[in-house]
């Protein structure tokens, strides 16, 4: 019906692999200096699972690996740089960082959540030396939430897309693997954007995508304006349909990590409607199944798809 990232996993590694939470003491360009951040994020930013940042990131790394290592007899790890935008700092602390998770024993791949405004090459030459040296795979999870850049501005997102598609055109350059996080019901946001959205990525040949149900924490801002009725959200099942059209035109060969937010209810005001992300799940791969449905069923308009071959006879 869909790839799914965990198969893909496997699949590359011969084995279940989990990942790891590194969260770092850090920022992010679009809340420093008075800007605000996005408006859809709280001062915790997305690390709910995460070790305190004051916790080196070896020691996070290795009592988070002893507990699933003791729970699932796992072999394999991924150290996942998770919290807010983990490239904005300097290049000689990045790389003490990541030389750090690179030395723990049993880490086969590091993982890098950050903005497309983000990317200079010096980290990537950096990270290419990472990899050849320790055999490491490298990830870079980007940020990108939709590709309507009217409501890139609305959210206070901070960049366009020119932005996003020069950081993966520099990423691609290196041959690591790029996984873009989009959120399908951003308030202005349509079926088109979806639809959009998914022919977007698949054109620049995106290897896995990460999609969340837009949740909204307490303390946000855009949780502020949806009490105060300023801003409206789509239905779950406006939602599930999108989702569907949105995995239809999706390259079938990106990997798929994530339909819904998971987030722990204390953080959010709004989340995926009252229901459970895995209720979702079975709600949306039964709509699947009842429109005859698999991902990139609608993947057809590609390499000169307007040429028919009729009008070249």
């Amino acid at each position: 019906m869909y790839r799914i990232y965990s198969d893909y996993l496997k699949t590359k590694y011969g084995e279940k692999v989990y990942k790891l939470p590194v969260n770092l003491s850090i920022s992010c360009p679009n809340r420093s200096h008075g800007k605000g951040g996005c408006t859809f994020c709280a001062d915790v930013g997305t690390g709910f699972e995460a070790m305190s940042s004051q916790i080196s990131v070896a020691e996070q790394l290795e009592k988070t690996k002893d507990k699933i290592a003791a729970r699932y007899k796992a072999q394999k790890f991924i150290a996942y740089f998770q919290n807010y935008t983990n490239t904005y700092m300097s290049l000689e602390r990045f790389q003490s960082y990541i030389l750090e998770a690179a030395n723990v024993s049993d880490i086969v791949e590091i993982s890098i959540s950050t903005r497309p405004d983000c990317i200079k090459k010096e980290y990537l030459d950096f990270l290419s030396e990472v990899r050849k040296k320790y055999q490491i795979e490298i990830n870079f999870e980007l940020g990108l939430q939709t590709v309507n850049y009217h409501t890139l501005k609305k959210i206070n997102r901070g960049h366009g897309l020119g932005e996003f598609i020069q950081s993966v055109r520099w990423i691609q350059e290196y041959g690591f693997t790029i996984c873009t996080h989009m959120i399908l019901n951003l308030p202005g946001d349509t079926m088109e954007d979806a639809v959009e959205g998914a022919k977007f990525l698949s054109a620049l040949e995106i290897d896995i995508v990460k999609l969340h149900s837009l949740y909204l924490p307490k303390n946000s801002r855009l949780y502020t304006e949806y009490r105060n009725g300023t801003i409206t959200l789509c239905s779950k099942e406006e939602y599930l349909e999108r989702l569907c059209e949105f995995l239809a035109y999706l390259s079938p060969d990106i990997i798929v990590e994530r339909l819904f937010s998971r987030v722990p209810k204390e953080y959010a005001g709004f989340s995926n409607w009252g229901t459970s992300w895995w209720k979702l799940r079975d709600e949306f791969e039964q709509l699947m199944k009842e429109k005859h449905y698999i991902q990139g069923c609608k993947f057809h308009y590609l390499n000169g798809a307007a040429l028919d071959e009729e009008l070249l006879e």
